[in-house]
């Protein structure tokens, strides 16, 4: 029994290196393949439209580029966790990471839950800092009424 555990266990073992190898190289290959399509600069007058058009392509394709090479950098650490043995487990609360999660994002690290709450205390600091900011601005800001008084 111990050793169809070890055979099932190292079948499991194969089957996710393989898919976040497979991931890892998809992605890189959009990367590359973004890298490529990146304008290079030319001695092309253009008029003002044109080249905003063009910067505003360029800023999202470095952008995109960001991102796929985030992505590049969690799969890396997927990889690691796999081979550590915590792959599967939430990193938060040491709870294991269903199995459809990780089919849709493989290189999850927090189960859904802990997910749910990070992004929430992310967006609550986001929150606390743009009301910051308005306050700032507003108590500058002097209120008249119609006819000139305070």
């Amino acid at each position: 029994m111990a050793r169809n555990r070890r055979s099932t266990d190292q079948e499991r073992y194969l089957l996710l290196k393989g898919m976040l190898r497979e991931r890892r190289r998809e992605v890189q290959e959009k990367l590359r393949s973004l890298r490529e399509t990146l304008p290079v600069e030319a001695a092309v007058v253009r008029d003002s439209e044109e080249q905003s058009v063009d910067d505003f392509v360029t800023e999202v394709d470095m952008a995109l580029m960001q991102m796929k090479s985030e992505t590049l950098s969690k799969i890396d650490q997927a990889i690691a966790r796999l081979e550590d043995g915590s792959y599967g487990l939430c990193q938060e609360c040491d709870g294991e990471i269903s199995a459809a999660r990780l089919k849709a994002l493989p290189f999850a690290h927090l189960c859904r839950a802990c997910q749910e709450e990070a992004e929430s205390t992310l967006r609550a600091a986001r929150e606390a800092k743009a009301f910051a900011r308005l306050q700032k601005e507003l108590a500058h800001v002097t209120l008249r009424t119609p006819t000139g008084r305070r």
